[in-house]
C-alpha cells in the first residue's frame, strides 16, 4: 500500500533547500535568454489572503516554467511599505508606524516562503527604508532639475477635526472617514509632478502594448482624455469687479501644464476687472442649443461676485463640502446659483446666457468653466430641469428636421445639426470644423486640444511616507537639499498624540540651515504619495547599487518587466504613473526605456460569502458554523459573495489551510477551478479536492516501477507529447486552469496504463510538467526516484513532432444528420473502404431495417452521413 505524502516535512525541506542553494536568485551576469516575471508588490497590512496567494502563484508557475525553458529568470519581492494605515494602527495602537509596519512585513514574509515561491529573496526592497527612499528622493530631485517637478495653489479635501488632507475615498458622505467632521475644499501649496508633459505619449504608446488587455488601454484612454475642440471666450454684459486680492487675474505662481486651458480674464479697457470668460468645449457643433454659462466656485468670477453678495459666499462655501474629482461630481446632486450676470453668445450677439456658479464644474478641469447644452448633455439636462431653463435640441434623430425635445434623457448620439442656423443639414463633425473655422476667423475662439488628465500631486500631509528634499527659505524660497545630504530620514520622536502631521511638529527636524544661503530655513514637511514609490519599483529590482537609484545599462539588461500580474484595480493610477516615470526618466536620459511593462495580465479576485450577525455585525468564517454564530448560538444572515475584505471579515487566512493540507494542495486549488482573469470563489470542497489530487499524483509515482515494464505504449507517448504542447502554450497564456484540465487527463491515462517504457516516462513526463504548480510534491518524487539534481533546475521536455502527427483518426457515422456510430480508421482511408465498414457497422444496419440508403456523404478523415 502507498503511503500518504507528508506534505508539511516535505514543504519545509524543499524550501530549506531552495534558500540554502539560492536556487532562484537570478544572475546579472548569465548569458541566458533573459524573462522578468513580477507580481504587484504588497502592502504589509499584517497577514496575506488568499486573494495573495493566487495573484503570486500565477506569477510563479510562469517563472519556474521559463527557468525549465533555459531561461535567466528574475522573479523579485519587495514591500510597498508607505501609507496610511501605518498612522492609523500608530493613533489607535500607540505604535510606531515603523514598528507596525516591519513586524507585518516579517510576517508575511514568512507567509509567503511556507508558499515554496520561486522568489529571489536577494533582492527584496521595502519602500520604507532609507535605503529605498533615499534614491526616490535623488530621483525626485533629477526631475525637478529637469523642469517635471513644480508647486501651486490646488483645492483638496481637508478634515477640520484631524487636521488632514484626505484622499477622495475617505470622504463619505462629505464627511471624513475618521473624524465624522463635515470636510471643506481647501487651497494648499502642493508639490505637483508633469505628467501632462507626456500626455500625447501616454496615449499613442498604448497602441503598441499588444499584450496588455484591451479594457485596461481603454480605461487609461479614458483617464487621459485626449480631446479635440474649441477655447472660446463669452463676453460679459457688463464689466464685473474683480474680488479683492486676485489682481490682474488668476494665481499667476500657478503653473499651467500643457495642454490645459488656464482661465483667463480680460480687464475691460481703461479699467480693471472681468468682461468675459474662457471656455473649453468638445461640441462646438452644439453652441446653437446653449442655455447657460456655469462658473467653478473657486473661479474669479465666483470669488468677485461672492465679495458682495453673501448668498453666493454662502453657496461657494456648501460647494466646498462636495467631491473634487469629476467622478464624484457626476454622482452628486447638480446645484447652481445665478450670478445675475449675463453673457453674450458669441454667434449672437442678442443671444444672452445666465451664468450661474455650480458645485459640478471644478476650476482644475479645463478652463473652470462650461457653457450648458441640456438636449445634448445628462449633466447639463439635469440642471436646467431644475432650474427651469430652456432645452433646445440642435442634433436631431432620424430624418426630422427640427425635433422638439421632450424627456428627461439627453441625446448624445450621432446625427444632422437643426435649429442651428448656418449649420443646418451637417454632420456633427463638419459642425465642429465649421465652428471653429468661423472662430478663428472672427478672432473669439482657436481650436485647441485638451486632456481630462491633470498633473500629477504628489503631496501628502503624513508622517509616514518619503520626506520630499526642499527645504523653504524665506530669502531663497524652494531650495532642493543637496544630494550629499540624502537620504533625509523620518525621525522616530514621533507622537500621533494630536492630529495632524507630526513632522510640523517636530523643531530639530524641521528646522534647518538653508543649503544656499545658510540663514534659518524649514524642510518641506509634506511626504511623497505612496504611488510615487511604486512608480519605480521594478527598475530598482533589477539593479540596485549602493550609490545611486541604478544603473542603467544593468536595468536595462532585464527592462522591460515582461510579465507584469496584478489586480484591476491599479489599471489606472499605479500603471499610469510607472509608464509616466519611466517616461521622464528617458526624457532626462537615465534610461532608454519608455515602457516598464511588456506584458500585463489583471487576475480575478477571490471572492467569499459574507456573513452578518443577529444585531448587525460581519462576521469571518472562523465565526459561523451551519448558519449559526459559534459564540453567541444565534441565527446568522448569509449575504453575497463579495471580493475577500478585511472589513466584511470574509478572508479565508492561507497559513491554516497550509498546515492542514499542504503549500501545493493551495497553489493547485486557485489554479485549477477558474478562468485566472475572473472571481474564484473559495470553498472548502476545492481545497479537499486539491488535497486528493496531491495524494493522487504521490501515489501514482510511487506505484511506477512497481510491476514488470514490458511492451510499448505508443497512445501514451503521444499523449505526453500533446500534453506537454498544450500545458506549455497554456502557461504561456497564463491560462493555468485549461493546463490543470490536461494533466488531469494525462494523470488519468497513466493510471490506466499497462506497466511499459512508455508509462515509466509518462511519469517523468508528468513530475516534470505538474512542478512549477505543485513543486513540493515534485520535488520530493524527483528525489525518490533517484534523479540527479532539483526538478526545480530541470529541463523542459523536449518535444518530438512526430509524435503530434495523428495516423488514425475517429470518423462519425451519421444516419440523416444524427451521430449514430464512430469508427477509426488509418488516416487518409479510401473513400470506398470508410463507406463499406460505416454501412456494415451493426448499430447502421439495426437502424437500417435491411432497407437501401438512399445516399452515402463521405467527407475524408472526418464523417459518413447516411441519408435513409
Amino acid at each position: 500500500m502507498a503511503s500518504r505524502f507528508n506534505a508539511l516535512k516535505a514543504d519545509a525541506a524543499w524550501q530549506k533547500v531552495w534558500d540554502e542553494r539560492k536556487t532562484f536568485a537570478a544572475d546579472d551576469s548569465s548569458t541566458k535568454p533573459r524573462s522578468y516575471v513580477l507580481e504587484m508588490f504588497p502592502y504589509p497590512s499584517g497577514r496575506i489572503h488568499m486573494g495573495h496567494v493566487r495573484n503570486y502563484t500565477m506569477g510563479d508557475v510562469l517563472a519556474r516554467f521559463r527557468r525549465m525553458k533555459g531561461m535567466e529568470v528574475l522573479h523579485p519581492m519587495g514591500w510597498d511599505a508607505f501609507g496610511m494605515p501605518a498612522e492609523n494602527a500608530a493613533m489607535e495602537k500607540g505604535v510606531h508606524p515603523g514598528t507596525w509596519t516591519r513586524a507585518n512585513i516579517a510576517t508575511m514574509k514568512a507567509q509567503l516562503k511556507r508558499l515554496g515561491f520561486a522568489l529571489d529573496w536577494t533582492r527584496e526592497l521595502a519602500t520604507c527604508e532609507p535605503d529605498y527612499y533615499g534614491h526616490e528622493q535623488a530621483l525626485f530631485l533629477d526631475l525637478f532639475a529637469a523642469g517635471l517637478v513644480y508647486r501651486k495653489e490646488s483645492a483638496v479635501n481637508w478634515d477640520p477635526v484631524d487636521m488632514t488632507v484626505l484622499a477622495n475615498e475617505q470622504v463619505i458622505d462629505g464627511r471624513g472617514w475618521r473624524s465624522g467632521a463635515l470636510v471643506e475644499r481647501r487651497k494648499l501649496s502642493q508639490w505637483f509632478l508633469k505628467i501632462t508633459d507626456f500626455a500625447d505619449e501616454l496615449v499613442d504608446g498604448l497602441g503598441a502594448l499588444e499584450h496588455w488587455p484591451d479594457k485596461v488601454k481603454l480605461m487609461q484612454e479614458n483617464w487621459i482624455g485626449r480631446s479635440q475642440g474649441l477655447q472660446f471666450k463669452f463676453a460679459l454684459t457688463a464689466p464685473l469687479p474683480l474680488a479683492g486680492g486676485v489682481g490682474g487675474g488668476p494665481d499667476t505662481t500657478a503653473a499651467t501644464a500643457i495642454g490645459e486651458a488656464s482661465p483667463t480674464l480680460t480687464p475691460p479697457a481703461g479699467g480693471r476687472g472681468i468682461d468675459s470668460v474662457d471656455v473649453f468645449t468638445t461640441r462646438p457643433d452644439t453652441m446653437f442649443g446653449s442655455s447657460f454659462v456655469a462658473v467653478a466656485a473657486d473661479h474669479p468670477i465666483a470669488r468677485a461676485i461672492a465679495e458682495t453678495n453673501p448668498d453666493a459666499a454662502a453657496f461657494i462655501e456648501l460647494c466646498k463640502r462636495g467631491g473634487t474629482t469629476a467622478a464624484e461630481l457626476d454622482t452628486q446632486e447638480k446645484l447652481g446659483f445665478d450670478t445675475g450676470i449675463r453673457a453674450t453668445h458669441p454667434l449672437d450677439t442678442t443671444w444672452q446666457l445666465p451664468v450661474y456658479i455650480a458645485n459640478f464644474v471644478l476650476m482644475d478641469y479645463g478652463t473652470g468653466a462650461v457653457f450648458g447644452v441640456p438636449a445634448h448633455d445628462q449633466r447639463d439636462l439635469d440642471f436646467a430641469r431644475k432650474y427651469d431653463l430652456p432645452v433646445k435640441r440642435v442634433v436631431s434623430e432620424g430624418d426630422d428636421e427640427a425635433p422638439v425635445f421632450v424627456g428627461d434623457t439627453a441625446w448624445t448620439g450621432a446625427g444632422a445639426l437643426v435649429n442651428s442656423h448656418f449649420l443646418d443639414g451637417m454632420d456633427i463633425e463638419d459642425a465642429k470644423r465649421t465652428v471653429i473655422e468661423r472662430a478663428e476667423g472672427e478672432g473669439w475662439g482657436k481650436g485647441t486640444t485638451v486632456f481630462r488628465l491633470r498633473d500629477w500631486g504628489v503631496s501628502r500631509q503624513r508622517y509616514w511616507g518619503t520626506p520630499i528634499p526642499i527645504i523653504h527659505c524665506d530669502a531663497c524660497g524652494a531650495v532642493p537639499v543637496p544630494k550629499d545630504q540624502l537620504p533625509i530620514v523620518l525621525p522616530e520622536d514621533v507622537s500621533f498624540d494630536i492630529p495632524g502631521n507630526p513632522l510640523d511638529r517636530h523643531p530639530t527636524w524641521k528646522n534647518v540651515p538653508c543649503p544656499s544661503c545658510g540663514g534659518a530655513a524649514r524642510r518641506e514637511t509634506d511626504t511623497l504619495d505612496t504611488f510615487v514609490d511604486s512608480s519605480w519599483y521594478f527598475i530598482r529590482f533589477a539593479s540596485q547599487p549602493d550609490a545611486k537609484p541604478f544603473d542603467r545599462t544593468g536595468a536595462e539588461k532585464w527592462l522591460p518587466v515582461n510579465q507584469y500580474i496584478g489586480g484591476v484595480e491599479h489599471a489606472i493610477l499605479h500603471l499610469l504613473y510607472a509608464r509616466f516615470w519611466t517616461r521622464a526618466l528617458k526624457h532626462i536620459g537615465m534610461l532608454d526605456i519608455a515602457e516598464p511593462f511588456a506584458g500585463l495580465f489583471t487576475q480575478g479576485m477571490v471572492t467569499h460569502e459574507t456573513y452578518k450577525s443577529a444585531d448587525g455585525r460581519w462576521l469571518g468564517p472562523d465565526d459561523v458554523r451551519d448558519g449559526i454564530e459559534i459564540a453567541t448560538g444565534d441565527a446568522i444572515t448569509v449575504g453575497r459573495i463579495e471580493k475577500m475584505s478585511k472589513s466584511k471579515k470574509n478572508v479565508v487566512d492561507p497559513e491554516p489551510i497550509v498546515d492542514q493540507y499542504g503549500a501545493d494542495a493551495v497553489r493547485w486549488f486557485v489554479l485549477s477551478d477558474s478562468p485566472p482573469e475572473r472571481d474564484l470563489p473559495w470553498s472548502e470542497s476545492g481545497i479537499e479536492g486539491a488535497w486528493r489530487f496531491v495524494q493522487r499524483l504521490w501515489r501514482l509515482i510511487e506505484s511506477d516501477g512497481a510491476a514488470k515494464a514490458e511492451g510499448d505504449d505508443i497512445a501514451l507517448r503521444k499523449l505526453c507529447h500533446r500534453t506537454t504542447v498544450g500545458i506549455e502554450s497554456d502557461i504561456n497564456a497564463l491560462q493555468f486552469n485549461k493546463a490543470v484540465a490536461r494533466l488531469y487527463s494525462l494523470c488519468s491515462a497513466i493510471e490506466k496504463a499497462a506497466p511499459s517504457a512508455d508509462r515509466e516516462e509518462a511519469v517523468r513526463t508528468l513530475l516534470l510538467l505538474v512542478s512549477p504548480m505543485v513543486p513540493h510534491v515534485a520535488e520530493e518524487a524527483w528525489a525518490t526516484a533517484g534523479n540527479d539534481g532539483l526538478i526545480a533546475d530541470a529541463a523542459w521536455p523536449i518535444v518530438d513532432p512526430a509524435m503530434l502527427v495523428d495516423d488514425e483518426v475517429t470518423i462519425a457515422v451519421q444516419v440523416n444528420g444524427k451521430l449514430r456510430d464512430t469508427l477509426v480508421f488509418p488516416k487518409g482511408a479510401p473513400k470506398d473502404a470508410v463507406e463499406a465498414a460505416a454501412l456494415a457497422s451493426e448499430k447502421i444496419v439495426r437502424l437500417l431495417e435491411g432497407k437501401a440508403p438512399r445516399k452515402v456523404i463521405v467527407v475524408p478523415d472526418r464523417l459518413v452521413n447516411i441519408v435513409a
